[in-house]
């Protein structure tokens, strides 16, 4: 009688420890920008809820450190994020426009888990969303990065390190980056040249914003920017 009271008793604790534990996400990721805007150095976006101008055309280049969707690891994918937030995204989370690039080497599972991921970080209805397919280099030599959109004939962006009081960069800590529900900080940089000719739009700016981050999302709720609250 007293075994089958420790084996109750015993099924019961594995019961409970099952319950406490929390589940896996469906999906999650890390992964790394190179990002560039129209706006000045730092983005206002990350503050208020417009830009400053009506519009904040970007580029961002990113590649999947590790991640997956389901049964789908999305480690080493690359996609490439080209629009305008507009100027209702912090008011009615409405962008203007955004082309959606992958990597060839993004396979066709990849880019099904991405695209629904995508939209979660961002959380905006865009007016124009696009997808196309195009290659996408990303290089760093010293204190300039350098990324490409088919070949630069789609969008480049060319990226100089701001050195900072010592010399060993600027970092930006504690700030939300979108949805993301946690990043390790904006390493600032300014445009040398930032520049898009994709699916009838272009744009073309320099000195402007652009920083390196690291953001690790997943299902779930999303963080929020400061200004989209």
């Amino acid at each position: 009688m007293r075994s089958w009271k420790q084996i109750s008793l015993l099924t019961l604790c594995v019961f409970i420890l099952l319950a406490s534990t929390p589940a896996k996400p469906a999906w999650q990721m890390k992964a790394d920008y190179v990002e560039a805007c129209s706006c000045h150095l730092f983005c206002p976006c990350y503050f208020n809820k417009h830009a400053e101008h009506p519009h904040c055309e970007f580029n961002m280049a990113v590649k999947v450190r590790e991640g997956y969707s389901g049964n789908t690891n999305l480690a080493g994918a690359k996609y490439w994020l080209t629009g305008d937030l507009g100027d209702e995204w912090g008011t009615n989370k409405k962008g203007e426009w955004v082309v959606v690039s992958f990597d060839p080497g993004t396979n066709k599972e990849q880019r099904d888990a991405l695209a629904p991921m995508i939209l979660k970080t961002y959380g905006l209805e865009w007016g124009e969303l696009k997808v196309q397919e195009a290659p996408i280099e990303v290089s760093r030599s010293g204190d300039i990065v350098s990324a490409m959109l088919g070949g630069g004939q789609m969008a480049t962006m060319k990226l100089k390190r701001e050195a900072g009081a010592d010399g060993n960069g600027v970092v930006l800590k504690n700030v939300k980056y979108f949805g993301a529900q946690n990043n390790d900080g904006f390493e600032m940089y300014r445009s040398l040249d930032h520049s898009a000719n994709v699916q009838g739009h272009k744009f073309s700016y320099s000195d402007r914003n652009a920083f390196l981050i690291s953001i690790d999302t997943h299902e779930g709720e999303a963080g929020g920017m400061s200004g989209s609250k």
